[in-house]
């Protein structure tokens, strides 16, 4: 009861109390409606304010605000000679609206798939599968789905060969010459692979039956009574979880153990190198991670080592990470992707957010978490050093989008039915990692941060959140920091283009990388002979440098140099003895390199310095990689020297790619 004296000091009539009543109660109304706390952001950014949080997912056909999925069952049969998986899906579904006949229809995602029935709780139901919406695909129209509040419904499916959900390879395109299938559904790939509500903002348990003639594996924990031996592999997620995160695989697949709750799999071929290269240091990675967050959740950590023409460096398939072949650079250099997915288990996977737009709290975090992990087990150094790579990739993906003034913001627009996929960069992994580190920084430290880290990803744990969520969780937790959180700049690091403010990094394992490769660029201007340049290097500058330290090498050597001197106009095409003798002096830990990323750099180096001969050594690696972080840059780096080779090159190799990968390097082409 809110009572009010009748006479004070500063009297006030009670019609006024009515109204200031009314005000403060509709105020309180209109925030609990819109989760908005009392105390408002910046008005700048509050203006942006969506009308209710989470935000709507604008890239989903789905009527996903009217249902609750209560559980998920999907029953699968993988067909090699069809190139196809086929099966059905069961939904226990309950109704949000309470008035039936507001909820007449059921919608859902569904791209390049022929849906053949439909029941609900048992019995046919009618449906339609409307006319595709590109990109979005084809929404299942099920009318009236049911008189009860609960009910089960169940999908009949077939997979087609325009799945852009699926990779299939046959015996001749495996090192194993086994067929292989792999999926890939984020970010709106899932609906090419079962009809569902396609949104990160729909959360489910899982089970799941497969037949297949090969091993299986998928994104849950394998059950007991799976019957290996009629082929039927079974497996339970009892973590709730959005449609794009599920993962299923099947192929040639031999196992070993690398660590107390972890399993590698992979082809049999590469299987010994696949434990030597994670074995002991997974635990040592999770260990860390529960010690900056929590436990970890998911009973098992376990690793899917696949195919050449796998497209990302790793893909967060809660249990069961799919990741890269090129992770395997035999000295361990690489294994920092398995942090990163691992830490996905509490970003994304656990904490997600709620629509594409959003994707810089699943991976900014999660490269946030990453550098913390890395830093807890290698030293503070080494995390800042991978901050600076990362500022360099940043820079370089910038540099090279078409339309970086759309896509290099933090939070996204991607509200005009635009493909996630074509916003896909490095903007929301780096830029959003900066706008931690920096509040890390601006807010005391790691020791004021941590707690904030705990309690955020206690309070939205198997939820989906807006940047709003992210922002007024930020502003509650640290209430006597307002006024260093209202000095931040979020306008520019939430909304604006191109790069943002430059936090302070610790230089410590950069700095004798950056001396050297200025001392390079300053002697390609100076000296002329082959024998100039062995008289002032020696394979022992690089000796002590690790793969990280020799990748930052060469990408500081194609940005002329780190020295705030920089020579304006230097090209080292027009110094073709120092290009050609670098690479003769370091040829051990460079040219011989087994890592893919050195590797990489090494080629982008070799182009830019225009050494001819070395375009179809990059035009031939191209064909045994499929990782996107490299092919797509690898073949714009080629276009730009040898039109004609890199269109022969993508023309010979193009069906080895995963369909994704080969629909955006088509566009860097411009075909």
């Amino acid at each position: 009861m809110f009572l009010f004296p009748l006479r004070t000091r500063h009297c006030i009539t009670i019609h006024q109390c009515s109204l200031r009543l009314q005000g403060k109660l509709t105020a309180v109304a209109r925030n609990i409606h819109t989760h908005i706390p009392y105390k408002m952001l910046p008005l700048s950014i509050e203006q942006r304010r969506p009308a209710q949080s989470p935000e709507y997912d604008q890239s989903t056909l789905s009527n996903y605000k009217e249902f609750t999925v209560l559980h998920t069952d999907l029953n699968l049969s993988v067909s090699f000679d069809k190139s196809a998986i086929s099966g059905n899906v069961i939904f226990q579904l309950k109704k949000l609206n309470k008035d039936n006949k507001k909820t007449s229809e059921l919608h859902l995602d569904t791209s390049y798939l022929d849906v053949q029935e439909v029941e609900v709780d048992g019995t046919g139901a009618s449906f339609q599968v409307e006319k595709r919406k590109e990109p979005l695909g084809s929404r299942l129209v099920i009318a009236n789905p049911s008189s009860n509040d609960e009910f089960n419904l169940t999908i009949r499916f077939c997979t087609t060969n325009k799945c852009t959900a699926l990779q299939w390879l046959n015996s001749k395109q495996t090192k194993g010459g086994k067929p292989y299938v792999f999926s890939q559904l984020e970010a709106i790939h899932a609906r090419s692979l079962f009809p569902c509500f396609d949104t990160p903002s729909v959360k489910s348990t899982f089970t799941a039956s497969i037949e297949s003639p090969l091993p299986v594996v998928f994104s849950g924990i394998k059950s007991k009574d799976s019957n290996e031996v009629a082929n039927v592999y079974k497996f339970e997620q009892k973590v709730p979880v959005p449609a794009y995160l599920i993962g299923i695989a099947s192929g040639d697949l031999a196992s070993a153990s690398i660590g107390p709750r972890s399993t590698v799999y992979t082809e049999p071929f590469r299987l010994q190198d696949c434990k030597w290269e994670f074995e002991n240091d997974v635990e040592k990675f999770i260990q860390a991670a529960e010690k900056i967050i929590f436990d970890y959740e998911w009973g098992t950590y376990d690793i899917l080592i696949n195919v050449d023409s796998y497209p990302y460096g790793g893909m967060e398939s809660p249990n069961m990470t799919f990741a890269t072949p090129t992770l395997i650079a035999h000295d361990k250099s690489n294994i920092d992707v398995i942090a990163h997915e691992l830490a996905h288990s509490w970003s994304g996977n656990l904490v997600t957010n709620c629509s594409w737009n959003h994707f810089w709290l699943n991976e900014g975090w999660t490269v946030y978490l990453e550098r913390r992990i890395i830093g807890a087990i290698h030293g503070e150094p080494t995390r800042h050093f991978s901050a600076l790579i990362g500022w360099s990739d940043l820079e370089n993906s910038i540099e090279s989008m078409k339309n970086p003034e759309r896509f290099s913001t933090l939070v996204q627009d991607l509200n005009d039915d635009t493909d996630p996929d074509d916003a896909f960069s490095t903007v929301p992994y780096e830029k959003g990692f900066n706008l931690l580190f920096y509040l890390e920084n601006v807010l005391g430290g790691k020791a004021e941060f941590d707690p904030f880290i705990k309690h955020y990803f206690k309070k939205f744990a198997k939820k989906s959140l807006d940047t709003f969520q992210f922002l007024d969780t930020l502003y509650e937790f640290f209430p006597e920091k307002k006024g260093i959180l209202d000095a931040v700049d979020w306008e520019t690091w939430l909304y604006k283009p191109g790069m943002p403010p430059k936090p302070h990094f610790i230089t410590a394992l950069a700095d004798n990388v950056y001396q050297l490769a200025d001392k390079w660029i300053q002697m390609a201007q100076k000296l002329k002979t082959s024998e100039e340049f062995r008289s002032e290097f020696s394979a022992i500058d690089i000796k002590d440098f690790n793969s990280n330290q020799l990748v930052l090498f060469l990408e500081t050597l194609t940005q002329n140099g780190h020295s705030t001197e920089k020579p304006k106009d230097f090209d080292w095409a027009k110094a073709p003895v120092a290009s050609k003798v670098l690479l003769d002096i370091y040829q051990d830990k460079i040219v011989k390199s087994q890592n893919a990323e050195v590797v990489f750099k090494m080629y982008k180096f070799q182009i830019f310095a225009r050494l001819q001969q070395t375009y179809k050594n990059l035009a031939d690696w191209l064909g045994t990689v499929g990782r996107m972080k490299f092919v797509r840059p690898g073949y714009r780096l080629l276009n730009s020297v040898d039109r004609p080779l890199a269109l022969a090159t993508f023309d010979k190799f193009k069906d080895t790619y995963h369909p994704i990968c080969k629909a955006l390097v088509k566009q860097d082409l411009g075909l």
